[in-house]
């Protein structure tokens, strides 16, 4: 049966796949996941004034985060390909949520367990994309993954989207601390939905139809049986190499303005933190809906016969150029509206690459693709360490995000290039 008509088959039945409930709990596990991680940002703005920071004290906070993040990528990627990715996204869901609400406590006793608690947050949340792209292996059909993954993901900007707007919210009327503590308790309440309804394998889901089965196809079978990781087949690719440089050149202007953009606004535009979070949040839309815009057009062309690998060169390369063009543009507007329609563009354009190296894993290593995407994301958080402090730097040395905002825009071109010659969508690893 091919893969329209048993869609055709389980639209007449009137029969919800299995597959759609699991994918909207991978989707809200990401948004929460960003809604925990943004909340700092925002406030961040108060805890500064209130415990005397500077910007590149503010900075050390910020990017305390990202060192756990960073390190748990790859233990995390192993867990999943080891365990599954159900038990191995239930317990970092619940790690990082419990991180997340004792926050304010650790921030009052001192700063080193501040950033003790912010770095065991990270790790618990370096455990959520590789358990999700296990999933994806076997869930997702190849002729939908590209729009299944970016859905997915779209959590991560909408997550900002909604911590931005409602941490600034949350601050001005009840305080920072209210902040950690409402963002904490949601993933607790996520964690009673998903434990029950999922599994790793769909052929043993109790609910799914034999027909959904048939559309899952090749992926039911994708990391079925665990085994050594063959680590020097992965890293000797250069479409492996190429896939880790891209993930730290398409995060670098993520990271800059996911821990920067509130103060840009408070800064810059002379907004109070309920204006700067609601400014924020803006690119995190813009940047929502071209990630789907993205899968969507990154499956049509596949389903047109393009070559897969053109279509995550395309996606990639044109994502990571229009984003430094439009960052490079930000730093000539003066009124905060053109500014912020700058910041949207650049920050949607990097969306654009959620099609690109975002999912290529799935491409060049389906077996292992949560270990691959491990290895990627310790690449790609690397930026939320330095790039987090080196932009607080140079604010403090220039007084100005000119600087941050010309090396975002170079280095994004840098990544085009090297993944415009060694990327690839073609099976790399079996």
């Amino acid at each position: 049966m091919t893969g329209n008509s048993t869609q055709t088959v389980e639209r007449h039945r009137g029969e919800l796949p299995v597959r759609y409930p699991l994918l909207a709990l991978c989707f809200f596990a990401c948004l929460i996941c960003y809604l925990d991680r943004i909340s700092i940002s925002v406030a961040v703005i108060a805890m500064q004034d209130h415990f005397g920071w500077s910007e590149t004290t503010k900075g050390v906070v910020l990017s305390s985060f990202f060192i756990g993040y960073m390190l748990g990528q790859i233990p995390g990627g192993v867990l999943a390909n080891k365990f599954g990715g159900k038990i191995t996204l239930a317990i970092a869901v619940i790690w990082w949520s419990a991180f997340t609400f004792l926050t304010p406590l650790a921030a009052l006793v001192s700063m080193s367990a501040l950033l003790a608690a912010r770095f065991l947050m990270g790790l618990g949340e370096a455990g959520l994309f590789p358990s999700v792209f296990n999933l994806f292996s076997r869930w997702t059909p190849l002729s939908q993954r590209s729009r299944f993954a970016t859905l997915v993901m779209s959590g991560a900007p909408l997550g900002n989207v909604f911590g931005l707007a409602l941490s600034g919210w949350l601050a001005t009327q009840f305080g920072w601390q209210s902040i950690f503590y409402v963002f904490g308790l949601l993933g607790i309440v996520w964690a009673a939905a998903w434990i029950p309804w999922t599994c790793n394998d769909p052929q043993k889901h109790p609910r799914i139809t034999q027909a959904e089965l048939d559309l899952l196809g090749h992926g039911q079978t994708i990391n079925a049986i665990p085994g050594a990781v063959p680590w020097r087949r992965l890293l000797s690719q250069p479409a492996v190499w190429a896939l880790m440089v891209n993930g730290f050149c398409s995060a670098w202007t993520l990271y800059v303005l996911l821990g920067w953009l509130p103060s840009y606004f408070h800064k810059i535009h002379n907004m109070n933190v309920m204006r700067s979070g609601f400014y924020a949040a803006a690119p995190w839309l813009t940047m929502f809906i071209l990630v789907n815009v993205g899968g969507w057009i990154a499956d049509r062309l596949i389903k047109r016969k393009v070559s897969i690998t053109t279509v995550r060169k395309t996606m990639q390369a044109s994502g990571l150029l229009l984003s430094a063009v439009f960052l490079l543009l930000a730093r000539e507007m003066t009124t905060p509206e053109t500014a912020l329609a700058a910041i949207c563009l650049s920050l949607g354009s990097v969306g654009l690459t959620w099609s690109g190296y975002g999912v290529n894993s799935l491409d060049i290593a389906p077996r292992y693709a949560d270990v691959l995407t491990g290895i990627v994301f310790t690449a790609a958080n690397i930026p939320g360490i330095i790039a987090v402090f080196i932009t607080g730097w140079m604010i403090d040395m220039t007084g100005s995000y000119d600087a941050p905002f010309l090396l975002g825009a170079s280095i994004s071109v840098f990544g085009a290039v090297v993944y415009l010659i060694w990327g690839s969508g073609k099976q790399v690893v079996d």
